[in-house]
């Protein structure tokens, strides 16, 4: 018998939309029905697929923070309205998966085990390992970790390898392994070949700590100075946004990068189609959607082997590997990989890899599979 399901995710934000949304989609196609409880951003944003109406959304009110104690009581709040949310689902759900925040929202895991429903935690990324780089959080996430990991029934990963990477060994009896990504290849797709693109190097993604942009800026010099041609994108939102503008343009470098702020979904093709590389230097990662859509549009992938990233990305095959993300790293790495003899050939390999690996149906088998098994 089909489950009903519940998610829980928070926060969500503009980066966190289509990941959201990808996994209700594919839940909707294997579940009987969705319950989300999210935040109003993803309810203003989501589009359901045509003719399934078996979604159903539960938003709470995410206010900003623009400092510790706003922040601390934001996140509390959130505890206490999705606790609450699981509660008036409980006779419409069999199962309560938790997304984003899955590792510290102890309130809400704790009420769906009190009212006898089977937990699951899927997680995208390490909170541990974030914290480490952007430092402050009102709670112990070490504690809360534990205490979730603890209650689950479940807990769900992008790779085996994460097993490892992030400590889940004494808990390897309940992991199972799904992603949430998948492409549609008409939308992700190459429409500029390699050689026919301008000498453009980017950056897309979230403008904060843990995603590395602060070492790549601090690349750029080198990058410049081997190639005077090259230019670079940095496409995104975030709290650094402020911070590495007024860095590029107390290192010289703004007029050689363009700020393109918050790309949407509908226009990252046409981006991703002008790049001959893509940068991902960050310190911690899960499964990065942009990585996977670059190569769709026949971008080459240059990334931190961090997270699940190594299993897609296979150095010199697929894309390119750097040991680290310190500055002269990242530099070397560019250069290395733009003046690759095999280039093309790589782009290509990496292209045909997603285009077999993330498509809907093949992940929703997957999902099925792993529905079957909680």
């Amino acid at each position: 018998m089909p489950y009903r399901i519940g998610v829980i995710a928070f926060p969500v934000t503009h980066a966190g939309v289509v990941p959201l949304s990808n996994l209700v989609k594919l839940l909707s196609k294997v579940a009987k029905d969705v319950f989300v409880i999210s935040s109003e951003t993803f309810m203003e944003a989501y589009e359901s697929d045509t003719g399934r109406d078996n979604v159903h959304i539960y938003p709470v009110k995410q206010p900003g923070g623009s400092n510790r104690l706003n922040s601390a009581t934001t996140e509390l709040n959130l505890h206490v309205q999705s606790s609450i949310e699981v509660y008036k689902i409980r006779d419409k759900t069999d199962l309560i998966i938790l997304f984003f925040g899955a590792d510290i929202y102890v309130a809400p895991a704790m009420v769906a085990k009190v009212l006898n429903k089977k937990l699951a935690l899927l997680l995208p990324g390490s909170v541990i390992e974030k914290k480490a780089t952007d430092g402050f959080s009102f709670y112990n996430v070490n504690v809360s970790s534990f205490i979730n990991r603890q209650i689950c029934n479940k807990i769900i990963l992008y790779s085996p390898s994460l097993i490892t990477r992030w400590n889940l060994q004494k808990h390897r009896h309940k992991i199972l392994i799904a992603y949430e990504h998948f492409l549609d290849f008409d939308i992700f797709s190459t429409t500029i070949p390699l050689v026919d693109r301008p000498p453009l190097i980017g950056y897309i993604g979230r403008l904060s700590e843990e995603k590395g942009i602060r070492r790549f800026i601090q690349a750029l010099p080198a990058i410049f100075n081997d190639r005077p041609d090259l230019r670079a994108l940095i496409g995104g939102d975030g709290d650094m946004g402020e911070a590495i503008e007024a860095s590029l343009q107390e290192g010289g470098l703004a007029p050689r990068v363009d700020l393109a702020g918050w790309i949407s979904h509908d226009d990252l093709p046409g981006h991703l189609n002008q790049l001959q590389l893509l940068i991902i230097p960050s310190y911690t990662e899960g499964l990065p959607n942009i990585m996977l859509e670059a190569m769709a549009c026949g971008t080459p992938v240059l990334a931190t082997p961090v997270g699940a990233i190594p299993d897609i990305i296979v150095d010199g095959r697929t894309g390119f590997l750097m040991e680290n993300n310190s500055p002269e790293c990242i530099a070397k790495n560019v250069i290395r990989a733009l003046n690759s003899p095999d280039l093309e050939q790589i782009t290509e390999t990496g292209r045909q890899f997603v285009e077999e690996h993330f498509t809907f149906e093949r992940v929703a088998e997957k999902w099925r599979d792993v529905l079957g098994r909680v």
